[in-house]
């Protein structure tokens, strides 16, 4: 059994605990996640069953899509509407469109964000959220994301809330971009809803339900190899297959890897289309390198 679940993780179940249903579920042992989504948000989980596990890591790097929602007038210390409030403005203006939308277009691109304490990126091996409970205090680094497109979709002016599509790079916190764009705007602003929508190749519009996955069973598994299409494909000579399988090099004299193309590659690598895992190219060794062979050698 392997395969990927585009699985609909509801608001208030955790990753984790996302992972425990299908290996309830399926009876699986090797089960994992892509993109950890808070507890408090809902939308598209990427799970891998079986030996396809192995080939999670391979969408960390995918780009992601949401849906978000931005209360204005209220700052918490978590980023979202979850938190202990430490900010709150009664008496103001609701920005006019024209400031939003010029907001937005100051955000979009590469941009540098502090990620929220209360998250799940380690400090020291620790978890900062883990820290905080703890009393301990922490102090996460910024860091660089890109964000490619940001939609605004509504204002209401009652609500002093903004809906918004965001497209993005990996590793970046809306919590922290609503916190962000608020101070652009001049008005404590905290998240206060969070759907993610799209994880690369998987879509909300197809994911499944905590009970179609329960009644589906298998059913619901994926071919692995429709969604890592953003790593090259390589085609091995056919009579180096076995020995790609038994994890030894092969020689590339004539790889063609572009004009400032890295020193190691990821590829997903064929032998006349039969997909036999993932590889690299070593360009100082010149050779194609096995690195997670997923097929039983012949």
């Amino acid at each position: 059994m392997e395969g990927f679940i585009n699985f609909l993780k509801p608001p208030g179940m955790t990753s984790h605990d996302a992972v425990g249903l299908v290996r309830r579920v399926l009876h699986e042992k090797h089960v994992g996640h892509a993109g950890t989504l808070d507890p408090g948000a809902a939308g598209v989980l990427p799970i891998a069953v079986g030996k396809a596990a192995r080939l999670i890591e391979y969408l960390d790097n995918v780009s992601k899509s949401y849906r978000a929602e931005m209360l204005l007038g209220v700052e918490t210390d978590s980023g979202d509407d979850t938190g202990k409030v430490t900010e709150w403005a009664e008496d103001f203006e609701m920005p006019d469109i024209q400031k939003v939308e010029s907001v937005f277009r100051d955000f979009t691109g590469n941009i540098v964000q502090v990620p929220p304490a209360h998250s799940a990126i380690k400090i020291n091996g620790r978890r900062a959220c883990d820290l905080l409970r703890q009393g301990i205090k922490v102090d996460i680094p910024s860091r660089r994301v890109e964000i490619h497109s940001l939609r605004l979709l509504e204002k209401d002016d009652k609500k002093r809330t903004l809906l918004f599509d965001v497209d993005c790079s990996k590793g970046t916190y809306i919590r922290s971009l609503c916190q962000d764009m608020g101070q652009a705007l001049g008005i404590p602003s905290t998240m206060s809803f969070l759907v993610r929508t799209a994880v690369g190749k998987f879509q909300l519009s197809e994911a499944v339900s905590v009970e179609e996955l329960k009644e589906l069973g298998e059913g619901v598994l994926l071919n692995p190899e429709e969604y890592i299409g953003h790593i090259r494909r390589y085609n091995i000579n056919p009579k180096r297959r076995n020995a790609f399988c038994n994890g030894l090099s092969s020689d590339d004299r004539s790889f063609d890897g572009g004009p400032c193309y890295q020193d190691k590659i990821i590829l997903r690598v064929y032998a006349q289309n039969e997909f036999l895992g993932i590889g690299h190219y070593d360009r100082k060794n010149k050779t194609i390198v096995p690195d997670k062979v997923l097929v039983v050698n012949s």
